[in-house]
């Protein structure tokens, strides 16, 4: 039974961050990663990390662009806290080994996206999330003390709690968190894994929809195991649409055209050639991206066509495949020279701002459960992410992390913990493999259908008839036959598809990215939604 002080469950910004800090504190840490360790939301984010970092820019500036886009739900505390944290973050990342852009004078090269009011985006090229993954793989393989552990995918959470209902001693008093169990994927065993703290760093949600930019690996697994264990889990009607992915009329996958590309004046036409955006807000191209989801989704549903397109033809294309070297030659293989001809766009689910309640320093209600990056909802992004908010909040958040779990460890030395092995029984593998594909298709495909940009009661409430169908069919299926991958994964996104439904049922309103036709006006006072199940 592997035995660490913590185990990180994720190798994305927020996990690599914390557990470098961690380790070179002098504990063992074990990063727990159901993939490659690059494999990670973190590693496809194209526009950059934004911070306070121009002459002519300020925190209050920073603090009231990301107030606006919330659109009434954000902690300011949260926001004023992160937003006043990066500029020292960003400093660590560039030891690390980060090289950012720079200007030819030598100050950081700035860009700036939707929502924003000043240009303080730090980048590297359109590939900034690949190059912080491997600074902070390399600045952990340095630390000697880190456990990268590949192809493992995390279950569940073993709580004192859990022990005691099944009958067995458990150490201390009142519940917590004791280690979780994994199924490795090479040698189809599922390992007990124990530790005094676990952090989940696990991403988003995207594959929960048809249409997303995100990874195969974004299934909200640690949302979904937190969940599980009673943890309470905040605001997930607010799912994030990108405004502008490629348009590919073969294929689910969305690759994402960065925000950038619109920070550096690309202009959305409707398929008339007309730049429609100033009729939707004032702020036109570069408006939050709840707005301009919206609007495309509105000129696509007015003209019955399938995409909008975003025109950036007035720049070179030596400076478009130096500045944006991904986006260009993914829309040269697609056949498409963005230099001379116009981006084919469409909307497509990116980002949950919602997830496992937790406070700055990433704790939850939970003892010894720490959560952080987009599996955790600390207040920053309210009703909607200000555009490259995320990696922000990662980075700062994973910082305060690491002197908390250092107090929580300083007063929970190791015990001994009577952790149950994993028990199969008489599972066997299952010759239904298609009911599982099946399932997963149609789960996708009634969330894009009925839980998308434009929501109705009647859309939502037929969406829950058919998850919690669903559910059972896929429970029914996960007790009886043999644990792989694709099936955990299911597992997980039937139960996140249902709690954004029943958020998204709860809030009669329309919010930030939460917009419904049955309540098309915003109350005067906004709350949050939260959802907490008691641990089977």
């Amino acid at each position: 039974m592997p035995h660490f002080d913590v185990l990180v469950v994720g190798s994305g910004i927020a996990g690599l961050s914390f557990a470098r800090k961690l380790a070179e504190a002098g504990f063992s840490v074990a990063i727990l990663t159901k993939k490659n360790k690059a494999d990670s939301n973190t590693n496809w984010a194209q526009g950059g990390i934004s911070a306070v970092m121009g002459e002519t820019d300020d925190f209050e500036s920073h603090v009231r662009d990301t107030l606006i886009a919330g659109d009434g739900l954000c902690r300011e505390d949260a926001v004023r806290e992160i937003v006043s944290g990066g500029p020292a973050c960003i400093d660590e990342l560039v030891h690390a080994g980060v090289a950012f852009d720079h200007e030819k004078d030598g100050k950081p090269a700035l860009t700036r996206e939707g929502g924003h009011s000043h240009r303080r985006i730090l980048h590297v090229a359109d590939i900034t999330g690949k190059a912080i993954e491997e600074a902070l793989l390399g600045a952990i393989a340095r630390t000697g003390r880190v456990s990268l552990l590949e192809h493992v995918c995390a279950i569940d959470l073993i709580t004192r709690r859990r022990l005691v209902r099944q009958g067995r001693a458990a150490p201390g008093g009142g519940d917590r968190v004791l280690g979780l169990y994994a199924l490795d994927t090479t040698t189809r065993r599922v390992e007990t894994f124990t530790a005094r703290a676990v952090m989940l760093a696990t991403g988003g949600v995207g594959q929960v929809y048809q249409f997303t930019t995100n990874p195969d690996i974004a299934t909200g697994d640690g949302i979904a195991m937190a969940w599980r264990a009673g943890v309470e889990i905040q605001n997930m009607e607010f799912v994030q649409f990108h405004p502008t992915a490629l348009y590919s009329p073969s294929s689910d996958r969305r690759f994402l055209i960065t925000e950038a590309v619109r920070g550096e004046g690309a202009i959305l036409r409707n398929l008339s050639g007309e730049a429609f955006m100033k009729r939707y807000d004032p702020r036109g191209d570069l408006a939050p991206r709840d707005i301009v989801a919206r609007a495309i989704d509105s000129e696509m549903k007015k003209s019955g066509t399938p995409h909008v397109w975003l025109d950036i033809r007035h720049e070179p294309e030596a400076k478009l495949k130096a500045r944006f070297p991904a986006v260009f030659a993914a829309c040269e293989a697609a056949g498409i020279n963005i230099s001379r001809d116009m981006i084919p766009v469409v909307p497509a689910a990116h980002y949950l701002c919602g997830g496992v309640r937790t406070k700055l320093d990433a704790s939850t209600a939970l003892p010894g459960l720490y959560a952080c990056g987009e599996v955790a909802c600390t207040g920053l992004h309210g009703a909607n992410r200000l555009a490259s908010n995320s990696l922000l909040e990662a980075v700062v958040v994973a910082s305060k992390a690491s002197a908390a779990v250092i107090s929580y460890l300083g007063g929970h030395p190791t015990e001994e913990v009577n952790a149950p092995d994993w028990v199969e029984g008489e599972v066997s593998d299952s010759d239904e493999r298609v009911v599982l594909s099946h399932n997963w298709d149609e789960l996708r495909r009634l969330m894009w259908d009925y839980v998308g940009i434009v929501r109705t009661t009647k859309r939502l409430e037929r969406a829950r008839a058919r998850i919690l169908f669903l559910r059972k069919e896929i429970n029914d299926y996960y007790w009886n036959f043999r644990l792989d991958p694709r099936l955990l994964e299911l597992r997980n996104l039937v139960d996140i598809a249902d709690l954004i439904v029943r958020s998204a049922l709860e809030r009669r309103e329309s919010r930030g990215l939460h917009f419904t036709l049955d309540y098309p006006q915003k109350h005067l006072v906004a709350q949050d939604t939260t959802v907490r199940r008691e641990e089977e």
